[in-house]
């Protein structure tokens, strides 16, 4: 039996209940006579919890986002480390607010469900605290996402969990009442590598394992990698495409996924889309597969496994590149790449397309409807230039046009066939 269905811990939870109920504060709020609101969690307990996670002393210049603030304690813990700081939390709550006033605190106060919340509302942040909520929210997942969505550097993330031990099988259990704790508003209990495992899935490059107090596990999501797995040596991106419809649009409010395409390589991959790294969740030596990072704005962003080259990609349907069409950058022909047929290029795998233009100039590459093409090979001589098709492209009309950094050609339309 699971210590949230254990009778003795529901007695003792009710008996907490009550005593907070008598209380009125959950948090202990320090006021500055010194003197302190006492609350169901003491100071002491409170520096606890937040001295699991990696959070600099001096917070100055940085912005951090409370999520589920309750009483306050650790917005204006935040706020007195020199953080511009909003506090979130699904109801209004007045001991919140009452602090505040008190302490002549200068945070600002949103009410919002962290399931509809999101950068495009209240922008982004150096840190987001989420301690103590995801239990309590029906949509563990999608609530993560938009936490990761609204991180720039890392996360806390601090929640119930059915089994501390982080090397144990993923699990979760899922109260449809009040099986935890006797409270209607308790939804889930992962376990501790459950927990690592949703932020992962959510969006995090790294999930760290912090520690343990009880039944409470604190992990940090990170927005970005290690220096030192930067430094890896990096295949070159041959294309890229969106894994789930297999073209080259990507949504920053889908659950979308981008696939690299790049020559054969063997070496450890790091994927990163614009400012924010990406887990892989698939590799094979000639492709990797990793989540469209949440937080994206609409736009072009630089697309790189490692320190390689960059290829761009477009995310909700940005407005063209900048650089004037210029028709001294002109196409002479499109073909396959292997049969050399005109305007129609075959798809799958190992497909490939030909350009021949008089003035292209080295380093130019192809544009397949707004995605960059690398070229694979290019004769400056007879201005033929290859570029590899991904394996995925779904046959249908599409247009191609040339690039380099100076001017872009005018699109000229092919269709794509098996």
């Amino acid at each position: 039996m699971s210590e949230a269905r254990n009778p003795e811990v529901i007695a003792e939870s009710r008996r907490q209940i009550e005593r907070l109920s008598k209380l009125g504060w959950y948090h202990s709020i320090e006021l500055p006579d010194g003197a302190v609101i006492p609350g169901h969690q003491s100071v002491e307990q409170l520096r606890r919890r937040v001295d699991q996670f990696h959070i600099p002393r001096d917070l100055r210049g940085k912005r951090v986002l409370d999520i589920g603030a309750w009483d306050g304690w650790f917005s204006f813990e935040m706020e007195r480390r020199g953080a511009q700081v909003l506090a979130v939390d699904s109801t209004k709550s007045t001991r919140l607010l009452e602090a505040k006033s008190i302490l002549g605190s200068k945070i600002d106060y949103h009410v919002a469900d962290i399931c509809r919340l999101t950068h495009r509302d209240v922008g982004t942040f150096d840190i987001v605290l989420f301690l103590g909520v995801l239990y309590h929210v029906k949509h563990p997942i999608l609530a993560l996402e938009n936490v990761c969505g609204m991180t720039r550097d890392f996360a806390c993330i601090e929640s119930f969990v059915s089994d501390p031990d982080p090397a144990t099988l993923p699990v979760m259990e899922y109260y449809e009442t009040t099986e935890l704790r006797g409270q209607l508003d308790n939804w889930v209990g992962p376990n501790a590598s459950c927990l690592m495992a949703f932020c992962r899935t959510a969006g995090f490059a790294r999930v760290d394992f912090e520690s343990a107090l009880g039944e409470r596990a604190h992990v940090t999501g990170y927005r970005h990698w290690l220096p030192e797995q930067l430094q890896n040596a990096a295949p070159e991106i041959v294309c890229i495409e969106n894994a789930n419809t297999h073209d080259h649009s990507f949504s920053s409010q889908a659950d979308d996924y981008v696939t690299f395409y790049f020559a054969p390589f063997a070496g450890p991959l790091y994927p990163r889309i614009g400012p924010f790294a990406t887990r892989p969740i698939h590799t094979t030596p000639t492709q990797c597969t990793a989540k469209l990072p949440p937080g994206l704005a609409r736009g072009w962003h630089e697309a790189r496994l490692n320190e390689g080259l960059p290829v761009r990609i477009g995310v909700d349907n940005p407005e063209p590149q900048p650089g004037a069409r210029d028709s001294r950058l002109n196409m002479t022909r499109v073909a396959d790449g292997k049969t050399f047929e005109d305007l129609r290029i075959r798809v799958g795998q190992d497909s490939c397309i030909s350009v021949w233009s008089p003035n292209a100039r080295k380093g130019a590459k192809l544009r397949l409807n707004g995605t960059e093409l690398p070229a694979i090979w290019h004769d400056l001589a007879s201005g033929q230039i290859n570029a590899l098709l991904p394996a995925g492209l779904e046959p249908g009309p599409a247009a191609v046009s040339l690039f380099d950094n100076n001017a872009e050609s005018d699109p000229v339309a092919i269709e794509l066939h098996r």
